[in-house]
């Protein structure tokens, strides 16, 4: 799990037009955003690999998966989104976050 974030956090930095361009609307300074998310997820990743950092990690990985709810609704309603990803895939993605939560849970 913490390569999974990690990977996940460093493509923030290779490929940021392809995150900010999934961001909804109402979210303001989309690079900022990118980054700090990236950040945030190579950092949660890193912090499931000490115990001292574990429980923060974990708990850190949830409220981030949580937030990124936003993203994943907008993406299914937002009309912009229409055709570049099959909709069964768009709505797959709500109950993985909860089995992402569940596994990260799991590191408690």
């Amino acid at each position: 799990m913490a390569a999974m974030y990690i990977i996940a956090g460093v493509m923030h930095f290779i490929k940021p037009r392809v995150y900010g361009a999934i961001m909804p609307p109402y979210i303001p300074y989309k690079k900022a955003m990118v980054f700090w998310s990236g950040v945030a997820e190579v950092v949660l990743g890193v912090g499931l690999l000490f115990d001292t950092t574990r429980v923060f990690a974990v708990w850190g990985i949830i409220l981030m998966l949580l937030i990124f709810f936003t993203v994943h609704i907008d993406m299914i309603t937002n009309e912009k989104h229409k055709g570049k990803f099959p909709p069964w895939l768009l709505w797959l993605r709500l109950p993985l976050q909860f089995l992402l939560m569940y596994w990260a849970y799991q590191y408690l």
